[in-house]
């Protein structure tokens, strides 16, 4: 019999344990219920919101031409900033403590920061040339003291080969912060010559043979007009400058070719092209 009531009695409070959760359960539910619910239902749309907010972004600069670099690194910094005031906002509707979450995560930031500055300042740099655009893939530039075409432009770094075929990695931060000259900018580019002739040479004559040179190539351009100027005088040679103009993808063809045929007509025509020249005189002394 005692027994009996034993087991009854620990039904009884088995019961009452579940009638209680049961009650807390629901009490929980009435008092949270509708937040989470809302706050699910904001974060549901949110999310479609933010993918139609990345797909207007994407539309928007491929219409403006943006480089695909920029665009794929402006639609990811941008995703993630939007979920992430999307989380702050749907702990706050659920009832979280937001003001240590968003203390915790400027903490984080600002840690990473400073353990990335130099890679943070590649990043930038890399967003400031993708945006501003100085200078394309495809463009020879000089930078950092390196002279070659740009392959590709990362967020991080810039890649060039040189003329002798080695890949240059330069990071954005010294390119975005540094003097970048492009060579091929511009749709056309000037030769200069550099002549010398002896000081017995008729300038006249010379200059008439080289501007008679000069336009007798295709690839010089009418204007601005071929010049050849005297520049200076040496000390075997009287300087002489034959300046013209090109289509940039000519310049270096047009400059050698030029050269060859200056030094064929100068033997041609018996114009000399003068190189220093020694007097050593010898004194004996006679014991």
């Amino acid at each position: 019999m005692t027994m009996d009531v034993r087991v009854e009695d620990g039904v009884k409070q088995s019961w009452a344990l579940v009638e209680q959760a049961t009650i807390t359960g629901l009490d929980l539910a009435v008092a949270y219920g509708p937040k989470l619910l809302l706050a699910l239902i904001v974060l549901f749309a949110g999310m479609s919101a933010i993918k139609g907010l990345l797909a207007v972004m994407e539309a928007a600069m491929g219409r403006a031409k943006v480089e695909i670099t920029l665009q794929k690194f402006l639609i990811s910094i941008t995703g993630v900033a939007a979920k992430a005031v999307l989380l702050v906002v749907f702990a706050s509707m659920i009832g979280v403590e937001t003001a240590t979450l968003i203390a915790m995560l400027g903490a984080a930031g600002l840690a990473v920061g400073l353990a990335l500055q130099g890679s943070l300042s590649n990043l930038a740099g890399g967003v400031l040339i993708l945006f501003f655009k100085p200078f394309k893939v495809g463009d020879v530039i000089e930078a950092q003291g390196y002279t070659g075409v740009v392959k590709e432009i990362q967020i991080f770094n810039t890649i060039m080969t040189t003329p002798d075929n080695q890949r240059i990695i330069i990071p954005n931060g010294n390119l975005s912060n540094g003097v970048v000259r492009n060579i091929t900018a511009e749709p056309t580019r000037r030769v200069e010559l550099p002549i010398g002739i002896s000081y017995d040479a008729d300038v006249d004559k010379v200059r008439a043979l080289l501007l008679a040179l000069i336009n007798s190539d295709s690839r010089v351009l009418a204007e601005p007009a071929p010049e050849v100027r005297l520049t200076g005088y040496g000390e075997s040679a009287v300087n002489l400058s034959a300046r013209l103009w090109t289509k940039t993808e000519d310049y270096w063809p047009t400059h050698f070719e030029l050269l060859e045929k200056v030094k064929a007509t100068f033997d041609r025509e018996g114009i000399s092209i003068p190189f220093p020249h020694r007097h050593v005189l010898l004194h004996h002394i006679k014991d």
